[in-house]
């Protein structure tokens, strides 16, 4: 039987409106797996997307990101959408097991159906499926153990229900600030690193209605120490205005800091791929958060440590350390050279009470990774060969002590500590050295 030519015409359209209807779902949820960073946490530098295996060192062991390519065997292929959603939202696995918790679905339990729906469609459609076994073999006992996972779920995990209910219950002065505070504690899952744990390892606090401990600054992640983001004049963003969040998220780096440890892999993966809308509405968001400690004593630029340089008094414990190694990058005065060369003076990496990032810096190195708008990469070399324990901490203890930085001293043992897990120390072979 033949259809008539505007019939036929007519089927053809809808299935001309059908393609576009998917291509724009798979599209969507593309753009949801970077705002979800889904790439930097499973995927293995210069490996397939999403193919598992990348480590992560923790107290409790070893952990190794899964396979969620839609490979039947080794990855998620054989997930239906429901069991896809459950996985995220709840982090139970299809075959009922439990997630260990560095999976952040304590945060993604906030994330809407309509995201969901897109995130699965992406990964089954859109993502090529690799054949990689990833094998959990590199926690310690008892945590090897999978049973208890459903305990700590059962007891700190939220119930995306009353999550989704919360979340929706919520006003906002502005549309901005509430699709901010969606990606932030959803999507974005920023307090899994940004915000305290207590001894069983959740978060203190898991959206900004928790109170102010939640994005005050988290543990140690890979050995570094995430910041605070809160409005905390020296250790937060409290000096940061809209604009600088917005160039932070979108190169990495802005003329009070520069993005170093997991960041890094968060605004190569995620944050300089989405939208200038998005990003401001993160930006308005986390100026909204008012500082941990609000009578804390502000940062102000003192220049005594950078006129004894210039007349050449290096007699501040580590000041000829740091004219030496240091100072022809980021200068005597500290303030070195913004979105190339991260300055010193004011920098809250610097002034954090624990200074296990900044040591960690000076003996490994770091790089400023190229991004669409800043596609100029610059490292800066570590130390660890060079310097003894004794001489980064005195390099490190002029730093956090000159230009008004005011923080305390930094002893042999602290870098001892650091440098024991740090590897490397020398820049990527694919990078220049400056």
């Amino acid at each position: 039987m033949r259809l008539p030519v505007a019939g036929m015409i007519a089927f053809l359209a809808l299935g001309i409106v059908a393609a576009r209807a998917d291509d724009d779902v798979r599209e969507r949820g593309a753009y949801v797996a970077r705002t979800a960073d889904c790439e930097a946490c499973h995927t293995v530098p210069g490996q397939a997307p999403f193919a598992g295996g990348l480590e992560f060192h923790l107290p409790t062991g070893t952990l190794y990101a899964p396979n969620i390519t839609p490979d039947a065997r080794t990855g998620i292929g054989r997930y239906s959408e429901a069991e896809f959603i459950r996985a995220v939202r709840q982090g139970i696995r299809r075959d009922g097991a439990t997630l260990y918790p560095a999976m952040p679905y304590p945060s993604y339990a906030r994330m809407t159906d309509e995201d969901l729906h897109a995130l699965y469609v992406y990964f089954m459609q859109g993502v090529k499926p690799v054949s990689h076994a990833v094998v959990q073999d590199g926690m310690t006992w008892p945590f090897s153990m999978r049973w208890p996972l459903a305990v700590w779920r059962w007891l700190f995990a939220p119930n995306p229900r009353d999550a989704l209910q919360q979340s929706g219950a919520r006003t906002f002065p502005d549309p901005l600030v509430a699709r901010g505070s969606y990606l932030v504690e959803g999507p974005g899952h920023c307090g899994a690193c940004h915000t305290p744990r207590a001894v069983t390892m959740q978060e203190k606090a898991l959206t900004a209605v928790d109170g102010t401990l939640y994005l005050s600054g988290g543990g140690p992640v890979d050995g570094w120490r995430p910041v605070s983001l809160r409005g905390d004049n020296r250790t937060g963003l409290g000096r940061w205005n809209e604009q600088d969040i917005v160039r932070f998220l979108a190169t990495g780096r802005m003329p009070l800091g520069a993005a170093f440890g997991g960041m890094t892999d968060a605004i190569a993966h995620g944050t300089q791929h989405m939208t200038p809308q998005d990003q401001l509405a993160i930006a308005r968001y986390l100026k909204t958060l008012s500082p941990l400690t609000p009578m804390a004593e502000g940062w102000t630029y003192d220049p005594a440590a950078a006129d004894a340089l210039r007349g050449g008094d290096v007699s501040a414990r580590g000041a000829r350390l740091y004219v030496d190694n240091c100072a022809a990058c980021h200068r005597t005065d500290g303030r070195a050279y913004p979105t190339t060369f991260p300055p010193l003076a004011g920098n809250p990496v610097v002034m954090d009470p624990t200074p296990d990032s900044l040591i960690r810096i000076v003996l490994a190195g770091n790089t400023l990774r190229a991004t669409r708008q800043t596609p100029s990469a610059f490292v800066m070399p570590g130390f660890a060969a060079r310097m003894n324990d004794q001489a980064v901490a005195d390099t490190v203890t002029f730093i956090r002590a000159a230009w008004g930085n005011n923080a305390p001293p930094v002893s042999p043992s602290d870098v001892a500590a650091v440098r024991r897990t740090t590897t490397g120390g020398a820049a990527p072979a694919s990078l220049p050295l400056n």
